[in-house]
């Protein structure tokens, strides 16, 4: 992972500068916004791998900055930093498109765990191929789907949960396995994530809400993508 870009953005400035310190020792490279029009400037200009991005910024919130990011960048990983330890705090982050959270307080092995695990699973490591069902084709090497003709804006996480699961149709995979497959090898989360995700997945997947689903739940076990006439 050395070498790879991470943007801090929290205004607590002691807390930004250890964070700093400990990933430079790790090998990353690192960069620093206390605000949001700063984080939105130097993601503009810097184009980091990863934003460790704190919920409670003052002016513009952490939540508007992921939003604002979303819009036209779907390859940056976003992690969220946040005090608040309630369920829809924090699913209401992965709604806005971060890829993983960490509660404050944390430590500092913590993050650096939670940013290997999810910049592991976006490395470019599968061969070039298409895969097509009905009206979505998914394209694993260009990392980019589309219904209908119309490219979806699917993001990091979203995206490796649907080649997890279109990579082998008809199998059922647990939550617990998903987490592992798309969230990496570090992640104590719950299932409510691995489900917030999915249904996501689905809206976006029936963009004229036809109320068709290529991803099925199997009740009590888990999900699976069961293509078109099957």
């Amino acid at each position: 992972m050395a070498g790879e870009t991470v943007l801090i953005v929290d205004d607590d400035r002691e807390l930004v500068q250890v964070l700093t310190d400990y990933l430079r020792s790790e090998g990353y490279r690192v960069l620093a916004a206390h605000d949001g029009p700063q984080a939105l400037k130097t993601w503009r200009e810097a184009r980091p791998d990863l934003i460790l991005l704190d919920w409670m910024l003052p002016g513009t919130s952490g939540l508007d900055v992921c939003r604002e990011i979303r819009q036209t960048d779907r390859g940056v990983f976003i992690v969220m930093l946040t005090a608040r330890g309630e369920e829809p705090d924090k699913l209401l982050g992965l709604e806005l498109g971060a890829d993983d959270y960490v509660t404050k307080p944390f430590s500092l092995r913590e993050v650096a765990a939670r940013i290997r695990a999810v910049l592991r699973r976006g490395r470019r490591g599968e061969e070039p191929d298409v895969a097509e069902f009905g009206d979505v084709v998914i394209d694993f090497s260009g990392h980019v789907v589309s219904v209908g003709g119309r490219e979806v804006a699917l993001t990091p996480t979203e995206f490796k949960l649907l080649s997890v699961l279109a990579r082998s149709p008809g199998r059922v995979f647990s939550r617990l396995q998903l987490m592992e497959a798309a969230l990496g090898d570090y992640y104590e989360g719950y299932d409510r994530t691995i489900d917030s995700h999915i249904s996501h997945l689905r809206r976006k997947l029936d963009p004229d809400g036809r109320g068709t689903s290529l991803i099925q739940t199997v009740q009590g076990v888990g999900y699976k993508l069961v293509p078109p006439g099957r």
